[in-house]
């Protein structure tokens, strides 16, 4: 072996540092600017279980969102954080059950404050959590938990665009939207005439956000209006589908809850429609064509392989309006709809779409529910997990790993009509109505009897005592939403 002399080592000693400061220097950048896989979240506003045709619908085409079931993960027994709006929503943003999460029923905020019930200051949300992980926040659509305290900029929202107040959000044509603390009129709406399609202005925030930060980890939460009442589309192509395709049942001024627009507007009434199928149907379709525009600009800007795209629902489907879920088969067979602590007011659609991450046309019968977004995108973004949730995270199912962790149980509570109770415990499903009148609890096992249309409660009797057991311990107290 050649010996080298004293010089030459001297000589190459600076050149051998110098090659290991930038290797390891590279290989540090390099790890440092591992981008994070980006997030969108979509929300459909009481889109029932069955109005996919990916989740068995007939008379309405969701091409894009069944595209994104094909290319990724289909879930059948998830479920949303309650059977109406708010509360749902809170579940998701605080990864808590409505035995916890501050808010959990639809209330305004009253004494002259505009919106709902605000979650409060020291609410932990998800876009807090991400961040804190160095994510880009954007919310675009409906909130609904509140102004002040509750506001999105102040629950962890670097940019919103859409309605917080939900009340609001009855309207499609409102004469105005929020963009985080300013007011965004839109052309031609003035509660009398009706330009501009307000779902339509959401949708282009929606895709510049997502533009605008391509080069940072983002998170991208939309929760369509779509398809809650009112019902009523722009007169385009999407509406031509499906206009005579339906008999129709007219929903009129004789109904108490319609009001039209014009100067003796109730604004947070329904307008009367004609053509209440028809649509329906093209509310869902444009839901789906939103969706395809979305993946589409995903994929336009190279991110496809970096970003996890969810779609669900916050509730079962509703009656309003017009709205038929009997017609359509909105609850897919199981009983209930919106409000109903049923199988019909609480399952919900959940597909997620992962390139090279997710194995194509997985379906999953994983029990989950909208408090495991939060630790799932914890795990997703290497962030540990918020002590305050409910929640266990599924992305051991979304890659296929062994090692997923199941719920003990599942827990919702909803103080309307004198209070309902619902717990899950493997295929066991028990239900209570008139909580504070001492109501009767059912029970039903779900593998057997999905359609809850057997009540098996005197069978079982201990089974019944365990599930009354967890719905005391699964409550903490609210004096906002009280229930015994």
């Amino acid at each position: 072996m050649l010996q080298l002399t004293t010089n030459f080592k001297f000589l190459l000693l600076p050149i051998i540092s110098v090659f290991l400061f930038f290797s390891t220097e590279g290989f540090s950048q390099s790890k440092k600017n591992k981008k994070k896989p980006n997030i969108i979240y979509i929300m459909a506003d009481d889109l029932g279980y069955g109005d996919l045709s990916s989740y068995g619908q007939q008379k309405i085409n969701t091409p894009n969102i069944d595209a994104l079931a094909a290319n990724g993960i289909k879930f059948t027994q998830h479920y949303s954080g309650s059977a109406v709006c708010a509360p749902s929503r809170s579940s998701l943003m605080t990864g808590q059950h409505t035995g916890h999460t501050f808010v959990r029923g639809n209330k305004e905020a009253g004494n002259d404050k505009k919106g709902q019930i605000p979650l409060p200051d020291n609410a932990f949300t998800i876009a807090e959590m991400l961040q804190q992980a160095g994510y880009k926040t954007g919310m675009f659509g409906k909130w609904g938990l509140g102004f002040g305290t509750g506001d999105p900029n102040n629950q962890g929202f670097d940019e919103f665009y859409g309605y917080n107040d939900q009340k609001l959000a009855h309207r499609y044509y409102p004469p105005y939207l929020n963009h985080n603390q300013e007011i965004d009129f839109l052309v031609g709406n003035n509660w009398i005439n009706t330009q501009t399609y307000a779902q339509d202005k959401i949708q282009d925030a929606t895709l510049n956000f997502i533009e605008e930060n391509k080069d940072k980890p983002f998170f991208a939460y939309v929760p369509f209006v779509l398809p809650h009442a009112e019902l009523i589309s722009p007169k385009d192509s999407i509406l031509a589908k499906y206009t005579g395709k339906f008999k129709e049942v007219p929903y009129t001024a004789e109904d108490k809850y319609s009001s039209d627009y014009g100067p003796d507007i109730v604004k947070y009434k329904y307008c009367t429609q004609d053509t209440p199928y028809a649509v329906f149907a093209s509310m869902v379709d444009r839901m789906d064509v939103y969706v395809g525009q979305i993946v589409a600009k995903v994929k336009e800007l190279g991110l496809e392989e970096d970003t996890i795209i969810m779609f669900t629902s916050d509730n079962g489907p509703h009656d309003a309006g017009g709205a038929n879920p009997d017609f359509f088969n909105s609850a897919a067979g199981f009983r209930g709809i919106k409000r109903d602590l049923y199988e019909g007011g609480i399952r919900a659609p959940f597909i997620v779409s992962w390139p090279n991450k997710i194995k194509k046309g997985t379906v999953t019968n994983h029990i989950s529910a909208f408090w495991d977004v939060m630790p799932t995108l914890a795990e997703v973004a290497a962030v540990p997990k918020p002590n305050t949730t409910d929640g266990i995270s599924f992305l051991p199912t979304l890659l296929a790993k062994k090692k997923q962790k199941q719920h003990p149980y599942l827990y919702w509570e909803f103080n309307i009509k004198n209070g309902r109770k619902a717990v899950r415990k493997g295929d066991w499903k028990a239900v209570v109505y008139n909580v504070n009148k001492s109501g009767e609890t059912e029970l039903y096992n779900l593998a057997s009897d999905p359609s809850e249309s057997k009540n098996v409660a005197s069978k079982h009797p201990k089974i019944v005592a365990e599930m009354q057991q967890i719905m005391k311990v699964a409550h903490t107290n609210s004096s906002v939403f009280p229930i015994n």
